[in-house]
């Protein structure tokens, strides 16, 4: 894996935003807030988890209204032995070493992904350099159970609706793991394309989506040089068997619709709440992709602005990514997006696929829906916090100081009155 280049300057980037803010167009009409689930109203409340992927550490903030912070967790309490086992090993080390100067930027991946237990008690928590996912328990702190994944890197995850079951994409081996969230029992398991990434329940759990994007950490990335990026392809398992239902090759779909030049690697997905639409992001592009899932075809591509202070030099963009967070409002009718590599975030029109605002943002990597559905809340791993934009507006709410380098943000659910291990 190679090093990835500098970024462009901040006064650059500055720059940038500063003429991305001007491009702002008109605001979209209000929405009705989500309802709050209704086993958060027990003794259980609802907050969101911040992973931050250099520290190893989770923030835990309000999931609305003003976000505030409420502690923090340390999801790598087993870090000692954890590299003891890596330097012991020769292999082991060269991958550990190889994703600190590819996808980390020169830094270790603690955490990528993270789901409580549905009884709040427990933190699952996908950790790529450690090649496993743990569960953290929240009131000690400590490691109640480990499952080393196949292969030498953890990545993505995703929980099941009735959120007993977790998935994760073992990024070298080419693999999805299906576990017991409480136990770490692996209760199944498919193969996929390459480099799994983003994976999707749907169908109430009975199918589960997976998004191969191939190999991201080379420079071969003129357009020309594209099949040396892998098999890519998105890979629908039956949940109960774990057999494959269906693959589909977004190359095949792409090129139908007359964008042969844009990447078949599909990056953060989101399905509209009814299931008719998939909505995605692909490599070295600013903007998304529309595929209707029944006629099983693309029918729109929304080109989103470029930042002019962005470096066209393709190899300069964190993981082939140019966009990379993508997140949709409850009643379907705005989707959120995070402009990575362009510095903003825009809430964008579904009807029309135009954007809305263009909200400056540092190297936003993730986006997701408040507890109450009205706002989207990106992190902003450049500048270690997230920012909340209101859906019915565009316009930024609030943003609130994290670790360092946020991604992940999930809603999820502790006990009421909790306090952070360390100060327990």
């Amino acid at each position: 894996m190679t090093p990835v280049p500098p970024r462009p300057s901040r006064s650059r980037r500055r720059a940038g935003l500063a003429a991305l803010a001007a491009l702002a167009l008109a605001v979209p009409t209000p929405l009705v807030a989500a309802p709050t689930p209704a086993h958060a109203a027990a003794a259980l409340q609802e907050v969101m988890f911040v992973g931050n992927n250099w520290d190893g550490t989770a923030d835990v903030i309000r999931s609305r209204g003003d976000y505030a912070r409420l502690g923090r967790i340390n999801v790598i309490p087993d870090r000692t032995a954890r590299l003891r086992e890596i330097y012991l090993n020769p292999i082991k080390l060269a991958y550990f070493l190889g994703i600190r100067q590819g996808p980390g930027e020169g830094h270790d991946q603690f955490v990528d992904d993270m789901y409580t237990t549905p009884d709040g008690s427990a933190l699952v928590v996908s950790r790529p350099s450690f090649a496993d996912v743990v569960s953290i328990d929240l009131a000690t702190g400590a490691v109640r159970w480990r499952f080393p994944v196949s292969g030498y890197r953890a990545d993505h995850m995703a929980v099941s609706p009735d959120g007993t079951r977790v998935a994760v994409s073992a990024s070298t081996s080419n693999t999805v793991h299906v576990l017991d969230i409480r136990t770490g029992a692996q209760l199944g398991s498919f193969g996929t394309g390459d480099k799994p990434h983003e994976n999707i329940f749907t169908d109430g759990g009975r199918r589960l989506w997976n998004m191969s994007i191939g190999e991201v950490n080379t420079d071969l990335d003129a357009p020309w040089l594209d099949w040396t990026k892998g098999d890519r392809k998105i890979t629908v398992a039956d949940t109960t068997t774990f057999g494959v239902v269906k693959v589909i090759d977004m190359r095949d779909r792409l090129d139908a619709a007359g964008r042969r030049d844009l990447s078949d690697a599909v990056r953060p997905a989101v399905f509209t709440p009814d299931g008719s639409r998939l909505y995605f992001q692909v490599s070295f592009f600013n903007g998304l992709v529309e595929y209707d899932v029944a006629a099983d075809r693309v029918t729109r591509v929304a080109t989103l602005p470029k930042n002019p202070a962005t470096s066209e030099d393709r190899t300069t963009w964190v993981n082939d990514s140019r966009h990379h967070g993508l997140s949709v409002s409850p009643d379907g009718s705005r989707l959120c997006v995070a402009g990575t590599m362009d510095d903003y975030a825009t809430v964008v029109d579904r009807a029309t696929l135009r954007e809305g605002p263009l909200v400056p943002a540092s190297k936003p990597y993730w986006a997701t829906v408040s507890g109450d559905g009205r706002d989207c809340v990106i992190s902003e791993s450049g500048a270690d916090q997230v920012t909340a934009i209101n859906f019915a507006t565009g316009q930024k709410v609030a943003s609130v100081a994290v670790g360092d380098h946020p991604q992940r943000v999930r809603i999820g659910h502790l006990a009421e009155g909790w306090t952070p291990p360390a100060a327990g």
